[in-house]
């Protein structure tokens, strides 16, 4: 690596001491130049022909290889002057070459000249010479070449030596060699003719440069236009025009239009058109009207008709010079179609036609007409439609057109009989199948119509049904061999049934069968209507009849199974469950029968006993309302109730009814306790009911019997006995009166018996049912205790048939309200601060002192009526007269 740093030193050295400047270039612009903008042009080539790089050492500044200088943005010159190097480099030969580039500010002029020159264009000359008007050389020009068709000069000729070149289409590009530009006068000369509608105009380049390369001149765009010579004549855009339009049409309407076109020059005279019509096919009356300018073809002869001429053909034609008669002209040709309209009617070849046909005979052809249209053969014109408007009253004949010959094909659809009628009389009519669009000033169109003689010809017949189609109904579920009808053919020859037999072919439905000789129809099976193929309720059999001649006769007999009474009503639901609420129930039927053997039903209960209990009452034709007479006992019960339909037929049903402690049938579990047969089954809540009485019961019996045992005794309670069933709370001091409307009302009244046993302080109250004694008879010595109710001889009973708590409720509710009510308020009858709370039961022996104002009432009031008490106010009561 050392040893080669001096050589690239040594060619840096080597590079240096070649470049030198080549020459300097002056250019005279403006103070302000804007971007992109051409400053000069600088020959390269005469410092380095072969510059590989070229570069500015202003950035405000790019070159070009052809040596033009632009600038890359806006630049102002500061100074009168500005100054930068252009550098070129040869790499392989290792040159590099640099030119001196000034621009120099032109020199001012008088404001009369910035005025009228402010929007020129930067560096645009104000002399003509250079630039003058666009060129024009006339078109397929016959010289003599080469042709002077303009002159570039610049003004800067009288002072330097001035070079004239050119570059862009028909010099150095296609077509190249057309024009060229002498170097040192400025001519431009074309070379040969030129077609305009090839190069319609060119756009050259023109410079002006001194010997040194410096070009005094902004580079010229010069335009030379090449004039039109009308040497194109028109054309037609088709080179056969083709139209239609209905016969018949009125003058004015519109065909079409032709349309042509000319590659001259537009909108001048060698491409504004004429047209008109020169000739037309067949040389008759002119029967359409050309615009010149548009080309439109309309309708001018008042009657077109079709039938006479079916097509015209024009010779039409274009010509340019609006029409004059040195223009360039071309000519084509337009074919008009003439469509038909249905101005025609047919009419027969012939008024009367006659044909013969057997009798019997049946979908046979006997006749074919044929009708004269003069109207487009194949068109709805001409397309003919008959009909038979007389004589064909019974259908038994039909017309109809044959499509490929236009012909009225006459059928036979239904057999004649020859001796009803030997012959028939035909009325036929034509028209066609589109309407009639009559020509103007025509009459109207008659309807052609023909006769048509038919002869009916005698043949040896058959047996005939008549009716031909014989309808029975049938009962449904008649009884097999049921005779339900006859059915009888004759001979049409001698009209009497003599020697017919008559049988059923087989394959069809076997429901009947017919006697071979008299004809009589009996039923082989029950018919149905719920059975297999009988659900559709009819069958049609065919039922043939036979001469002695072998001649045969068909006939249909028509079964229809008509609905009868088979089936029974029944009820659609026979378990039902009443609640408490004793909802009627909805009994509603069913018939698999149809109407009138169905609806309305007849409800009747038929147990009398339960009639009784419970009544029908009707809904609809359908329908019940079963519901009790009264209030009926809870149990389940089965009741008899017969439907009878419209056609008497009766259905026995059995309705369940579950009579229900309930309020919702949910709640019942189908278990309930069954009253008709004297079996009792208890419901679910009637055995809870059972279980939670038995439990109250036996809770009051062992209150009653712990309260009791403690009375008879005298058993003091000690505070510590206390503690176990009453709740401890605060110590509560007397208080004032209170008013609590927590408190049952009480009064006074009583009517059973009771005891009160006072011990010491306390009081406790037993009530107990008085064998033949009332509260007062007890209560007359004032309050005593056990000793002296003892004492007086008086033996406390105690019966074990205790009051029930609604008894005790109606007792103590009135009297125990009445007192507290009193106790609550103080002497102005106002609500006390402290007063009576509730309290749950909490047994005997309680700590706490006065509880308010009821401590003090025992002494002022009788608090006889405490005797009554249940065990669960004793607590309360105590507690209430301690102090």
């Amino acid at each position: 690596m050392a040893p080669a740093a001096p050589c690239l030193v040594l060619g840096l050295l080597v590079l240096s001491l070649c470049c030198e400047a080549c020459k300097k270039v002056i250019f005279h612009v403006p103070s302000e130049l804007e971007a992109d903008t051409l400053v000069g042009r600088v020959d390269l080539k005469e410092c380095l022909r072969s510059a590989e790089f070229i570069s500015s050492s202003d950035g405000n500044f790019r070159i070009l290889e052809d040596g033009s200088v632009y600038t890359t943005s806006a630049v102002s010159l500061s100074a009168e002057k500005k100054t930068f190097t252009i550098l070129l480099k040869d790499l392989q030969e290792q040159v590099q070459k640099k030119i001196h580039v000034s621009l120099v500010e032109e020199e001012k002029k008088t404001q009369t000249q910035k005025t009228r020159h402010a929007r020129d264009a930067v560096l645009k000359r104000t002399k003509r010479r250079w630039g003058p008007i666009p060129s024009v050389m006339i078109e397929n020009s016959l010289g003599p070449f080469p042709l002077q068709i303009q002159q570039v000069q610049s003004d800067t000729a009288q002072n330097y030596t001035i070079y004239y070149s050119a570059s862009g289409p028909g010099i150095d590009q296609d077509p190249k060699g057309l024009f060229y530009i002498e170097r040192e006068t400025g001519n431009i000369f074309a070379t040969r003719a030129v077609d305009r509608e090839q190069y319609p105009s060119f756009q050259i380049i023109c410079f002006a440069t001194t010997p040194d390369g410096y070009s005094p001149e902004v580079p010229l765009v010069h335009t030379i236009r090449i004039e039109d010579d009308n040497d194109n004549a028109p054309y037609f855009t088709q080179d056969l025009f083709e139209f239609s339009v209905p016969e018949n049409s009125k003058p004015g309407v519109v065909v079409g239009r032709v349309t042509a076109e000319d590659r001259d020059e537009p909108y001048t005279l060698h491409t504004t058109l004429k047209y008109r019509i020169v000739s037309q096919n067949p040389p008759i009356t002119p029967a359409f009207s050309l615009h010149g300018d548009t080309g439109v073809i309309a309708v001018l002869l008042p009657q077109l008709d079709r039938e006479l001429v079916p097509s015209y053909t024009l010779l039409v034609e274009v010509r340019d010079m609006a029409g004059q008669p040195f223009g360039l002209c071309t000519t084509g040709t337009a074919v008009i179609r003439i469509e038909d309209t249905n101005d025609n009617a047919p009419s027969f070849k012939q008024m009367q036609y006659e044909t013969r046909v057997e009798e019997n005979k049946v979908n046979v052809e006997i006749l074919r007409v044929s009708v004269v249209d003069l109207d487009e053969p194949g068109s709805p014109g001409s397309g003919a439609v008959y009909e038979i408007i007389k004589g064909n009253d019974d259908r038994s004949f039909e017309i109809t057109t044959d499509k490929n010959t236009n012909e009225g094909i006459l059928c036979v659809v239904k057999g004649l009989d020859y001796e009803s009628a030997k012959q028939r009389v035909l009325v036929i009519s034509v028209n066609n199948e589109a309407p009639y669009m009559l020509a103007p000033h025509s009459q109207q169109l008659s309807q052609s119509t023909s006769s048509v003689t038919v002869h009916v010809l005698d043949m040896d017949e058959g047996p005939v049904f008549k009716p031909c189609v014989l309808r029975i109904d049938v009962k449904e579920c008649e009884d097999i061999g049921t005779a339900i009808g006859r059915y009888v053919a004759e001979d049409p020859e001698t009209g009497n049934s003599e020697g017919i037999s008559y049988r059923i072919p087989p394959g069809q439905c076997n429901w009947i069968n017919i006697d071979e000789r008299s004809g009589e129809v009996r039923t082989i099976k029950v018919l149905d209507r719920d059975v297999g193929e009988m659900r559709r309720g009819q069958c049609n059999i065919t039922v043939l009849a036979i001469d002695r001649n072998g001649k045969t006769g068909t006939g249909t007999i028509q079964v229809c199974i008509q609905p009868g009474n088979k089936n029974y009503p029944r009820l659609t639901t026979t378990e039902f469950i009443m609640c408490r609420d004793r909802k009627p129930i909805c009994l509603t039927a069913q018939d698999g029968d149809e109407s009138p053997y169905s609806t309305p039903f007849v409800y009747r209960i038929t147990d009398r006993n339960l009639a009784s209990m419970w009544k029908l009452t009707r809904h609809n034709d359908n329908s019940v309302y079963l519901s009790p007479k009264g209030d009926v006992p809870f149990g389940i019960y089965t009741i008899p109730v017969s439907v009878i339909d419209n056609g008497g037929k009766v259905g026995e049903n059995q309705v369940t009814v579950n009579v229900c402690d309930c309020v919702t049938p949910t709640e019942c579990d189908g278990e309930a306790r069954r009253l008709g047969g004297g079996n009792v089954t208890l419901g679910i809540w009637a055995i809870l009911a059972m279980i939670l009485g038995s439990l109250l019961l036996l809770l009051i019996l062992i209150t009653i019997c712990g309260c009791c045992g403690s009375g008879v005794m005298q058993r003091n309670v000690t505070d510590d006995c206390a503690n176990h069933n009453l709740i401890i709370s605060n110590t509560e001091a007397p208080g004032e009166e209170v008013m609590d409307h927590n408190i049952i009302p009480l009064q006074n009244t009583c009517d059973q018996g009771g005891y009160g046993i006072k011990t010491g302080d306390q009081q406790t109250f037993e009530m107990v049912k008085g064998r033949g004694q009332t509260l007062e008879s007890v209560k007359g010595v004032g309050h005593q205790t056990v000793g002296s109710i003892k004492e007086a001889g008086v033996q406390p009973v105690v019966d074990t048939c205790r009051y029930s708590y609604s008894e005790w409720h109606n007792f103590t509710h009135p009297r125990l309200g009445e007192k507290v009510h009193l106790c609550r308020q103080d002497e102005e009858q106002k609500h006390s601060e402290d007063y009576l709370l509730s309290y749950n039961y909490e047994g005997k022996g309680s700590l706490a002192g006065s509880v308010g104002c009821c401590s003090d009432q025992h002494e002022e009031e009788a608090l006889d009526f405490l005797d009554q008490l249940e065990p669960k106010f004793r607590t309360l009561a105590e507690t209430c007269i301690k102090r």
